[in-house]
């Protein structure tokens, strides 16, 4: 670790439980500032079940805990999901409202000026549909709407889950070029993903999970 970085989690022993199953079995983890860390594994891995975990979306049953300094024990998870970005597989938004009208509504509800507006869809490259209703957007358009929400938010932790599914490879390149972004402004990155992630450049640290644990690291 530089002078630079600093920790965003700490994870020793997670242990997740939802109806007397086990989603995470005992998850030791240590991430930093500045940081892009790819969770690979064949689906029930527990990947997305650990990205909920560090978002707050699900408690620890046992083990320690703390993320963005907040201790897992203790914290009002409410307090932790302001400062967690999360985009799943549905993302963040209102299907029934415009591109810019879901984007305009999260600026106003995180106190950001709207002028950042166009910015952000100039970098998501949704301007051209910002008029289009949330439910008529592809796949890969939604990503980028959910991303762009994120941009707004500016949250210290990214936790993306399978945010390459159904892409092509014109949506990948974007997407790679985001999250460099994102991680050189200081921001930790965690993305889970069924393979390891094909691009060079953005050298990632890659985790192996099977059993909800991590079980290797590349």
């Amino acid at each position: 670790m530089t002078a630079l970085e600093s920790t965003s989690v700490v994870l020793r022993g997670a242990v997740s439980m939802a109806s007397g199953f086990p989603l995470l079995s005992g998850v030791d983890l240590e991430l930093f500032s500045s940081s892009l860390t790819v969770l690979v594994g064949a689906n029930g891995a527990g990947k997305t079940s650990l990205l909920r975990l560090l978002a707050g979306l699900i408690g620890l049953s046992a083990g320690e805990g703390s993320v963005l300094g907040l201790d897992l024990t203790t914290v009002d998870r409410r307090q932790l999901r302001r400062r967690v970005g999360w985009l799943g597989h549905e993302g963040s938004f209102y299907d029934d409202l415009t591109v810019s009208e879901n984007l305009t509504f999260a600026a106003k509800a995180l106190g950001r000026p709207l002028d950042e507006l166009a910015t952000v869809l100039d970098r998501v490259d949704l301007s051209g549909r910002r008029d289009t209703v949330a439910k008529q957007l592809s796949a890969g358009q939604r990503r980028r709407l959910g991303l762009a929400w994120l941009l707004l938010r500016r949250p210290e932790l990214w936790l993306l889950d399978e945010p390459y599914a159904s892409l092509d490879d014109d949506g990948r390149t974007f997407f790679d070029a985001l999250l460099g972004e994102v991680v050189e402004r200081g921001a930790t990155v965690v993305v889970s993903a069924h393979d390891p992630l094909r691009s060079a450049q953005l050298r990632p640290r890659t985790l192996l999970m099977s059993g909800g644990r991590i079980v290797g690291e590349s």
